[in-house]
């Protein structure tokens, strides 16, 4: 009983942190690029439906991970980390299309690191 509630608490604490990480990078990218309305209401957008919405489904996740693999720490440690980045990147992925603007003609922000492949379809 221990153990579940030890992985409840590290779901409570991982899932906003990668929500709000996802939400400062999209941020950033939009205002990088000049996409968007404007910063306030790209900003709107990503503390009161992005984050929260994120957060949600990367909590709801972390459980169904959980329930599928509970007592295989190894696997399911690998499996989770797996699947919630591939759950932050699709994220970042759907937003991230509207940022191919004059300033940034291939969609990627200046600073982006060439190694690292931008999100998008």
């Amino acid at each position: 009983m221990e153990g579940r509630r030890l992985h409840g608490r590290l779901g409570v604490l991982v899932a906003p942190a990668l929500s709000v990480l996802a939400g400062l990078l999209l941020g950033r990218s939009w205002s990088a690029c000049g996409a968007g309305t404007n910063n306030a209401a790209n900003s709107l957008f990503l503390f009161w439906l992005f984050g929260p919405g994120l957060c949600a489904v990367l909590l709801l996740t972390w459980v169904a991970v959980g329930a599928v693999l509970g007592h295989r720490p190894f696997l399911h440690a690998c499996v989770l980390v797996v699947t919630l980045l591939g759950v932050v990147w699709c994220a970042l992925s759907v937003f991230w299309e509207g940022t191919a603007t004059p300033a940034c003609a291939d969609g990627v922000p200046p600073w982006w690191p060439s190694l690292v492949p931008a999100p998008g379809w």
